[in-house]
């Protein structure tokens, strides 16, 4: 190895000690006729002292350098205790460019990319993937597949790679094709998930079978859809339900231990889809806030109200929303309708329990009477209604209610 040390391990220990690094040259500054520079290579950066003001005159951001000096305490107050290296330094004996680097596209040691256009930062992936956020986040996702495999084969899973091109099968989505240059007209499929072919290993007698796998969806771009993604993908025989999920907890607690450090109280609580679509109105449903979803159908089965005369109809409650100004109440019926729904009942409970807004003024005495009550809202608070199919009436007050949390 061209270097003996790491930038980011050096510390008050290695005082004394004539090191040899390699890296990036992150910042530089210039204190009459001694310069300070940044180091940074992969496992962090260490400041650097160079006495002769030629070479570090020469030298600009994100040049590859290779630095030889020893490690010294920094003086007393200018420890930065932000870093891990913050209380020592390295006085540079001598340095050698490995490789210049043109002027930048964009800051790379600058933490702001407000300015920078995504276009630009993909264009220069290499620089971009320098920078903390986007480097932190490789290491992070490298440490996540480690664990996993960690705990698939002390499960005595077998990691076995199934095939890319392979023929058009019915999945969810479009397929990616691969025109086959030996027969025109004819196409592969990249896959959409290894279903076939982990069923096909079950068959074979193979068990216990996993892969962190690529996989290949010609969907349109969400917040949770991307053309290509990589999915941990897992085929057991012999299995029920409980084995399953007995797996899929240790493979949880393993990661978010092993990674972040914290241990996940097992067992980890179940749900059905039943409960949580009518509890909460996703299928993942945020479980850091209560606020469930109040099914009201059977309260308003005698309504006179049309709108209610559904077939669901469901609430969820805004604690202390009774206030909110009437131009937001207007934007939260721009919002659903943005969702595809009509709009969004409300009532808002006063402080002294009265009720007001479009929808109290339909009810029955015995229904204004009860309603609060029903949904479990207090003075001040309002209630948000959605009527109409189970599905729909469900996902939009799912909505409703990851709202009212962020908000």
């Amino acid at each position: 190895m061209l270097r003996t040390h790491d930038a980011g391990s050096l510390n008050a220990k290695g005082v004394g000690t004539k090191v040899v690094l390699a890296g990036w040259v992150a910042r530089r500054r210039d204190h009459g006729g001694v310069a300070f520079i940044d180091l940074r290579d992969s496992t962090g950066a260490v400041q650097v002292v160079i006495n002769d003001e030629k070479i570090a005159g020469e030298l600009r951001a994100e040049w590859c350098v290779l630095i030889t000096g020893t490690v010294k305490l920094r003086p007393a107050g200018n420890e930065n205790k932000d870093i891990a290296t913050g209380e020592i330094e390295v006085v540079c004996e001598s340095l050698e460019v490995l490789s210049e680097a043109a002027a930048l596209p964009f800051p790379v040691d600058s933490g702001d990319i407000g300015n920078i256009s995504e276009e630009v930062r993909l264009k220069y992936r290499y620089l971009d993937l320098r920078r903390e956020g986007p480097a932190k986040n490789l290491r992070l996702r490298s440490k996540v597949t480690t664990a996993i495999r960690d705990v698939m084969a002390s499960s005595d899973f077998l990691e076995i790679e199934t095939p890319y091109l392979t023929r058009s099968t019915p999945e969810g989505a479009r397929d990616f094709l691969v025109p086959v240059r030996l027969q025109p007209g004819s196409w592969y499929a990249l896959p959409q998930s290894p279903q076939l072919f982990k069923q096909l290993l079950m068959v074979a007698g193979m068990e216990r079978y996993y892969q962190i796998a690529r996989c290949f969806r010609d969907e349109d771009f969400r917040a949770d859809r991307q053309p290509e993604f990589t999915q941990l993908d897992i085929e057991i025989s012999f299995a029920d339900q409980a084995d399953v999920i007995s797996i899929a907890e240790k493979v949880l607690y393993s990661v978010f231990e092993k990674v972040i450090g914290y241990e996940i109280p097992l067992p980890i609580p179940h749900m059905t889809y039943k409960d949580a679509m009518k509890d909460y109105g996703s299928d993942k449903p945020d479980l850091r806030f209560d606020n469930k979803i109040v099914d009201v159908t059977e309260f308003f089965k005698e309504t006179s109200f049309r709108v209610f005369q559904a077939e669901y109809v469901g609430a969820v409650v805004m604690p202390k929303g009774a206030d909110t100004p009437r131009r937001e109440l207007d934007a939260w019926q721009d919002w659903a309708k943005a969702r595809g729904a009509k709009g969004l009942a409300y009532i808002l409970v006063g402080a002294d329990g009265t009720l007001s807004g479009p929808v109290a003024k339909n009810l029955s005495e015995k229904e204004s009477a009860g309603i609060a009550a029903k949904v479990g809202a207090k003075n001040g608070d309002a209630i948000f209604f959605a009527a109409g199919s189970i599905a729909s009436s469900q996902s939009l007050l799912g909505a409703v209610r990851l709202e009212i949390g962020m908000r």
